[in-house]
């Protein structure tokens, strides 16, 4: 199975050189963006799947501080940790996903599993415990966007399956800040914010894979536009057994308890 969805000939999975240059890569510079990862039978079946279901997504529109927390009333309005930033986006749980699909088979391969765990730099990655968060499937409708922000996790593992006919960039400004340290940047990011510092973008294709570190990398997905909505399917995976989110966040991300 993993052979129909994997372009195995270009990304040996298996092969212990392939993920130390992987590994390698991603400790590096922080992303990893393997081009032609699914192969075209993969791609277009995903599309074909999910093409027409963004009236069964949950959508959102929520405004949040680029660190996903809570404002800060010790801190003036205006600060730039209280500055309040907008994300859209409409999203198919896990279990709104069917086994048979290509996303659930490849997350659920071991082999897959493995070569994520070795780039990453662990000795195993897990799915969530939850019924809802492990394979998820983003909407951007026209309009759409994913605001500024740092993750709160280690790293990311997306792909995008079909893009807008413009818009829905990639925008990043990497090691922004040293969360292990404390060093939050705040002038930094504020200037990010402002337009006046720099970002690096990245190019994606229908059927790449990209792992990203954006726990210190602040990053955005620009608006879509267009009539074609942008998919991208998420894969997330923990560092230990046993991981579910909390109902609040279900509540947040999902419109529902699980």
């Amino acid at each position: 199975m993993l052979e129909q969805i994997v372009d195995l000939a270009r990304h040996p999975i298996d092969q212990a050189g392939f993920r130390t240059t992987c590994r390698n890569e991603l400790a590096r510079t922080g992303v990893l963006v393997l081009a032609r990862f699914f192969t075209e039978a993969a791609v277009e079946q995903v599309v074909a799947d999910f093409a027409g279901r963004e009236s069964e997504a949950f959508y959102a529109r929520s405004t949040h501080n680029v660190w996903l927390t809570d404002p800060d009333p010790a801190r003036d309005p205006g600060h730039v940790f209280n500055r309040q930033i907008v994300s859209t986006k409409g999203l198919l749980a896990d279990d709104q996903i069917s086994d048979q699909s290509p996303l659930k088979s490849l997350y659920g391969d071991e082999r897959f599993r493995g070569f994520i765990a070795t780039t990453v730099g662990l000795d195993q990655v897990y799915p969530y415990a939850d019924p809802v968060s492990s394979v998820n499937m983003h909407f951007h409708r026209d309009g759409e966007e994913l605001g500024w922000h740092f993750d709160n996790s280690a790293f990311a593992v997306t792909a995008p399956f079909q893009l807008p006919e413009a818009g829905g960039r990639f925008e990043y400004v990497p090691a922004l800040r040293d969360s292990d340290n404390d060093d939050q940047n705040f002038d930094g990011v504020a200037a990010v914010l402002d337009g006046e510092r720099s970002v690096e973008r990245l190019t994606f294709a229908p059927g790449d894979l990209v792992v990203f570190r954006g726990r210190d990398a602040l990053h955005r997905v620009t608006p879509s536009q267009g009539d074609r909505t942008r998919l991208l399917a998420v894969f997330a995976f923990n560092e230990h057994q046993g991981i579910r989110l909390s109902p609040s966040a279900m509540e947040t991300f999902y419109g529902r308890i699980a």
